[in-house]
């Protein structure tokens, strides 16, 4: 960071230790105050609005309790404010300084002191949607184990070392059950890996000598032997957590709505209060104190109280009523990007489908039945915990099956398995375990590819002499995913592509089935963020919507990212702006019209209290106004724009268009 940077953060505000709970202090502070003050008020006054000869006879220790308010309310604000000004870029805290101090100006304690509160409270409801606060991305490397089990050279004996000790050529010994420590290529041994964290497959993939592992994944099965070809600090999952990093560091800061406003409105209506003040009396010898308090009045009328809070209770309502129907937005700012996007990118395991893989197909051949296939593969597969296995022996006790015993099981490494039943010799495994079994005619081999093709994971069953028959296995999509994809389409979405780690069969069923025409398969996380990083260079901003580790960077890249949080990974949650809480995809296209409607409603505030303000700088370009019907104009215009701004609450997902 340089020196410039580091002063601009001093200068706005730079959050130190112990920052989060210093605006919900200041904002319980702020209240208390005002209820002490306003109640100390009504001990010494019956009439809280009592007029005398000078003014409101407001008691001093009211006074006191009011500023106290005050400073304790606009306390994380000022400095803001205050480096607007150094910049000459007027904003949202800078408008909200003004009215509290216009309201001081002509002696309304009371009011100064009540939006001041409002302001920060406002604020910390904001802040306090956003829900638990973003972890370190640094706890992504608690997915790759802190030691490895280094195979000798000479004598071949294992010891175990620090990862950060060990070299690229290494061997590493990892066995059944253990997360591969660091990226390497297979020199030994037959397995099955679960690289989900990585590359988002949800089934794993087998490995043999030769194939690349990558850190941070899971052995399943057999032992391997690998060699190390990256250092602890430049493995793939390590270069994931860099890229989370700067992403978030190269994302450029966008701004509401209302704060690109208050830079004209904001310095224009300071100009036009001084032009009162000053023109009449110089020009036209006009008394310099009727004119000095038109000017104050019409400051008064500019201070953008109405402008101000209604904005934040917008946002902060909608932020409310989105969470109610699952989705968890982290900022106003967001909530306004996601009504603007044209294009979205979405990861294809658990977003576009279950992330779990289902038996998708039964096809029994040489006269076998459906039961007899589901039979037999259960009583091969009831104790593995492979996730092909999970899905057999899932549809096996939803069918309500009795499970036979089995005899002299063994394990095929990387293939398959086998086993004696009901006398008789039964094998169950892969296409390549079929083909080596020599059983694979045409007829049975056109059937398998057909369901490879269909991005199915196919399961043989057969005995010396057949072919039982094929089981297909494959991760589900999600029911309304062809509908929310047409909904999306619907609303202006001009550009949907489907991003996987997945293989092309696979990837290529799931686009059709989704109505999705482009897709790109076989995508690491760092292909995932230049697919991202071109769609913006191409066609501006861009949505990215996804569940895994994997997928974090390319969430962190993108305009806007939206993580599957009910069952995607801890780190996609803190990289994604939006998270959908209840994993419904559905809530897509609800959220894009739910941010239109905000920015309807809050436009709908600015141009009321526009409309108020115009009315009464007439009457005081007249000499019609008074301090006091500008503050009671304000305050009205204040409650009308928040009433409006609360009916977001009510906002619920329907699926109709507001």
């Amino acid at each position: 960071m340089s020196e410039q940077e580091k002063k601009n953060e001093l200068c706005c505000g730079a959050k130190p230790k112990g920052f989060r709970y210093i605006r919900e202090l200041s904002t319980l502070l702020s209240f208390l105050f005002l209820i002490a003050g306003f109640l100390t008020h009504s001990f010494i006054h019956l009439d809280l609005f009592e007029r005398g000869g000078n003014g409101h006879t407001i008691p001093f220790s009211s006074k006191i309790l009011y500023v106290l308010a005050v400073i304790s309310g606009v306390w994380m604000i000022v400095p803001k404010a205050y480096c607007s000004v150094k910049k000459i870029r007027p904003d949202i805290n800078l408008l909200m300084v003004i009215a509290i101090l216009g309201a001081i100006g002509i002696q309304e304690w009371f009011e100064a002191a009540s939006v001041a509160f409002l302001f920060s409270l406002a604020l910390c409801l904001e802040m306090w949607s956003v829900g638990r606060a973003r972890r370190a991305i640094s706890s992504l490397l608690d997915l790759a184990p802190p030691r490895a089990h280094v195979m000798n050279p000479f004598n071949g004996q294992v010891e175990e070392k620090q990862v950060d000790e060990i070299e690229i050529g290494t061997r590493l010994l990892i066995k059944p059950g253990e997360k591969v420590p660091l990226d390497g290529v297979v020199a030994s041994g037959i397995s099955s890996i679960n690289q989900s964290p990585i590359t988002g497959e949800s089934i794993p993939c087998p490995k043999e000598e030769g194939d690349e592992v990558f850190a941070g994944t899971l052995n399943e099965e057999g032992a391997l032997e690998i060699t190390v070809t990256k250092r602890f600090n430049n493995t793939t999952l390590a270069r994931i957590i860099r890229l989370v990093e700067e992403a978030k560091e190269k994302r450029s800061k966008n701004e509401q709505w209302v704060e690109r406003f208050a830079k004209v409105y904001t310095p224009l209506m300071l100009f036009f209060s001084i032009l009162v003040m000053i023109i009449p009396p110089l020009l036209l010898g006009f008394p310099w104190f009727d004119w000095i308090y038109q000017g104050l009045v019409l400051l008064v009328i500019a201070c953008p109280c109405a402008l101000v809070i209604s904005t934040p209770v917008s946002i902060v309502s909608a932020l409310t009523s989105a969470a109610r129907t699952g989705v968890l937005i982290k900022g106003g700012i967001y909530l306004e990007t996601i009504g603007k996007i044209k294009v979205l990118a979405l990861d294809k395991t658990g977003t576009l489908t279950y992330g779990h893989p289902e038996v998708q197909t039964i096809v029994p051949l040489n006269q076998h039945t459906e039961l007899e296939l589901l039979v037999r593969a259960a009583a091969l597969e009831q104790n593995s915990d492979h996730p092909l296995a999970k899905a057999i022996m899932k549809m096996a006790h939803a069918k309500n099956i009795e499970i036979p015993s089995m005899k002299n099981f063994t394990i095929i490494k990387g293939k398959g398995a086998e086993a004696t039943l009901f006398g008789k010799q039964y094998w169950m495994g892969s296409h390549r375990l079929m083909h080596e079994e020599g059983q694979e005619t045409e007829e049975v081999h056109a059937k398998a590819v057909a369901l490879e093709d269909a991005g199915h994971s196919m399961i043989a069953i057969g005995t010396d002499d057949h072919v039982c028959g094929l089981i297909s296995v494959a991760d589900e999509p999600r029911r309304e995913i062809a509908k929310t994809i047409l909904a999306l389409k619907e609303l202006g979405i001009e550009k949907i592509v489907m991003l996987t780690g997945d293989n092309v069969q696979t990837a290529k069923a799931i686009a059709e089935h989704a109505g999705i025409e482009e897709y790109m398969a076989n995508l690491l996380p760092e292909d995932k963020v230049n697919a991202v990083e071109n769609l913006k260079q191409e066609v501006g901003a861009v949505a990215m919507i996804g569940d895994g580790v994997n997928d974090a960077p390319a969430l962190a890249c993108a305009t806007l990212g939206i993580a599957m949080g009910g069952m995607g990974a801890d780190v996609a949650m803190e990289a994604a702006d939006i998270a959908l809480m209840s994993d419904d995809l559905s809530r897509v296209p609800w959220l894009i019209k739910h941010s239109r409607w905000t920015l309807r409603v809050i436009k709908q505030n600015i141009g009321f209290s526009l409309f108020v303000k115009g009315i009464f700088f007439v009457l005081a370009l007249l000499e019609l106004a008074t301090l006091w019907m500008a503050i009671a104009a304000d305050t009205g215009a204040t409650l009308i724009v928040i009433a409006n701004a609360l009916r977001l609450l009510k906002r619920k997902n329907t699926g109709q268009t507001p």
